[in-house]
């Protein structure tokens, strides 16, 4: 079993328990980034760092198993980066974690199985593997705080069939107090995080200011303009504000304003209200059937628009290869190039990126 080990608790305790049950653990650390290049303004910290391939590597030689550090930052790099660049670039926000887990790490962890013969992969993700009528698909945790299945609605077949995610039907709480009692109590105790791991200092505007020459010149002198048209101001360039943006806007109209649309070709940046925020219906390319090998009718799913959302009651059915999305609740601050993910209960339906936001 190739177990990808970040050096967090949740993989060094997905690489125990398996070890614990007699499987062959082979632990194995991706380097996707080098801080040095990333220009922050904070301490190396993460999956990434220097520290957590330690972290990872101790664990390994502590309890006897094999561990190998493979350097991918170049496929990386090529790929993610400049997909998170090109995207905000296109007026749209990114979701780079969907993208590398997907088509980065999973890719690269399949073939390093594939070179020391091991059969599966596990990673420390909370979420659940079933198997119905022939389909691999993802299904939501036990822990539905912890819930992560909607980054990983890209998965292939391929992908889901030779991976295991042994922490999906534990707590979170359970997996500290496992770590604790194995002795690795710094481990038990450490904070999560939720940064992107190239962008430590989430600050995504540095990011692109410092990655993408001459960046600043070329959408300064952008303007602000309301629901009709008119202009309310300027501001330093689109790619600096997404969808459903409030703070930051750097301008007072006198009550809360939020970002409605961006419109790249004019440099323009679309404020409304909150109303002005309300859709009940979008677009959604790039969909990977999951649970089922395609939509052959409409019917009733919730759609999560965004990892923290709950979901809302829809009603999805194919536009050309387009998946249309009817949600039967007005739903606010959809933003093109996230991620749309569709469940039937606990189970992926399957998944896309947000193409447009539309009134039906």
């Amino acid at each position: 079993m190739l177990v990808a080990m970040s050096g967090g608790i949740d993989s060094t305790m997905t690489a125990l328990l398996l070890h614990e049950q007699g499987y062959e653990v082979i632990g194995i650390t991706m380097k996707t980034w080098d801080y040095a290049t990333s220009g922050g303004t904070k301490k190396e910290t993460g999956c990434c760092s220097l520290d957590s391939i330690n972290d990872a590597r101790q664990v390994a030689v502590d309890h006897g198993f094999h561990h190998f550090i493979v350097d991918i930052r170049d496929e990386f790099g090529n790929y993610v980066i400049d997909n998170f660049i090109e995207e905000y670039i296109a007026g749209r926000t990114p979701n780079p974690c969907v993208l590398c887990n997907t088509h980065i790490k999973w890719e690269a962890l399949l073939r390093r199985a594939d070179s020391l013969d091991c059969e599966f992969i596990a990673t420390g993700h909370y979420a659940r593997i079933e198997q119905d009528n022939g389909r691999y698909f993802v299904k939501k945790a036990k822990d539905l705080s912890k819930d992560q299945s909607y980054v990983l609605w890209g998965l292939s077949q391929e992908c889901l069939k030779r991976s295991a995610f042994p922490l999906g039907d534990l707590l979170k709480t359970e997996v500290r107090q496992m770590a604790f009692d194995r002795g690795y109590k710094e481990l038990a105790g450490k904070p999560e995080s939720y940064e992107i791991c190239f962008v430590p200092d989430n600050d995504y505007r540095g990011f692109l200011k410092r990655h993408v020459d001459g960046l600043e010149g070329r959408v300064a002198g952008g303007t602000f303009v309301d629901q009709e048209g008119n202009v309310l101001g300027e501001h330093n360039g689109y790619p600096f504000f997404t969808v459903g943006q409030r703070k930051g806007l750097g301008i007072a109209l006198g009550e809360p304003m939020y970002v409605t649309e961006i419109v790249p070709d004019t440099n323009t940046v679309i404020l409304g209200r909150e109303k002005d925020m309300i859709r009940n219906g979008m677009l959604v390319g790039n969909f990977n059937f999951m649970k089922y090998p395609s939509i052959e009718r409409e019917f009733e799913v919730v759609t999560k628009i965004r990892y923290r959302d709950q979901g809302t009651l829809s009603k999805i059915h194919m536009e050309g290869e387009l998946v249309k999305v009817n949600f039967l609740a007005n739903v606010k601050g959809i933003a093109p190039g996230q991620s749309a993910v569709m469940y039937e209960g606990e189970d992926i339906v399957g998944g896309g990126l947000i193409r447009s936001s539309v009134f039906n």
